[in-house]
């Protein structure tokens, strides 16, 4: 992070090259670094146990009831809380609340030793809904909603292309390349050099996109952050809270059902994570390159993930406390 400042501040021109390599609303270096980084999590599922994650029933019920009604609802209260004399910032932060995640959360998953099957169907059965209810919950949300509260409603109108696209290319690419692996590797060489070998080669590779990613994320918006730090502390309070009450909701929820600690990180990292490419991609077309919504999306993923690198050292404490090693 300091390192990307830095950077940032140092070389001016650095984020106008940078993002000089977009396609769309997409940046294609940090397209790369998130797609490496969600490879070596999606090369170690086992996607033939995929079948049992989605007959878990409660798993799925408790993971929907979290991103689809709690998440947004917290958000939105949040964002009328803290952000209610800025409209533009609190239309921006609605949207991340409703992108739920369907990327990094993989990320966050594989370093908390969560389960890769849960992670990895939870994901996919979030992004299916993602596709068809975002458009919906966007109107609900950002026009119905608000007038209610005594705020002006948006207008919003957000395609089911640009969502699809968003998940296709966050989630698609990644996944088919987890499932490639497995399927031609294990039948080339073996399911014992596979897990044995292959996976702990290319596992540094999420740690390294990792850092890849937030150092080009903190370069991008380096001059930013220090030109108006009050803004970036203002959207950032509502987003810290966002991510620790879901995830602590999540946790203590799939506790309570009876979830072993794998598929409970696997449910709370899910809860917790946003899809910030999707809401920056909506802002950007809905309101404008320079709107304070799309201004929001690009400060969200500076505070997730520190937030949500934290959080995986929190998931690890509740482990050694509330699943203890049992000897014998």
């Amino acid at each position: 992070m300091i390192i990307g400042v830095l950077l940032g501040n140092i070389f001016p021109e650095l984020p106008k090259i940078l993002n000089n390599n977009n396609a769309g609303t997409t940046n294609i270096p940090l397209a790369i670094g998130l797609i490496l980084m969600m490879y070596p999590p999606l090369a170690k599922v086992n996607y033939k146990l995929l079948p049992k994650v989605f007959k878990n029933v409660k798993v799925l019920f408790i993971s929907l009831v979290l991103n689809w009604v709690i998440g947004p609802v917290l958000m939105f209260v949040l964002a009328i809380l803290f952000l209610q004399g800025h409209p533009h910032y609190m239309a921006g932060l609605i949207l991340i609340g409703l992108a739920r995640c369907i990327a990094m959360v993989l990320v966050w998953n594989d370093l908390a030793e969560g389960s890769a099957e849960y992670g990895a169907g939870l994901v996919a059965l979030n992004s299916v809904f993602q596709v068809f209810a975002y458009s919906f919950y966007a109107w609900l949300f950002i026009t119905v909603l608000p007038p209610y509260f005594g705020f002006e409603g948006s207008i919003v109108d957000v395609s089911i292309r640009l969502v699809a696209e968003s998940v296709a290319l966050y989630l698609g690419i990644p996944f088919l390349l987890g499932i490639l692996s497995r399927l031609i590797l294990v039948k080339m060489k073996g399911i014992e050099w596979y897990q044995n070998v292959f996976i702990p080669r290319i596992s540094p590779l999420t740690l390294i996109a990792l850092l890849f990613t937030i150092v080009f994320m903190f370069s991008l918006k380096g001059e930013m952050i220090v030109e108006i730090p009050f803004d970036v502390a203002l959207i950032a309070v509502p987003l810290i809270i966002y991510f620790i009450v879901m995830f602590l909701i999540g946790f203590f929820v799939s506790k309570a059902a009876g979830a072993p600690y794998d598929r409970n990180a696997a449910i709370a990292f899910t809860a917790a994570g946003n899809n910030f490419e999707l809401a920056i991609a909506v802002a950007i077309a809905v309101f404008g390159l320079n709107s304070g919504e799309a201004f929001v999306g690009v400060i969200g993923p500076l505070i997730e993930v520190p937030a949500l690198i934290l959080l995986v050292r929190v998931a690890f404490w509740l482990r050694k406390k509330y699943y203890p090693i049992v000897e014998g």
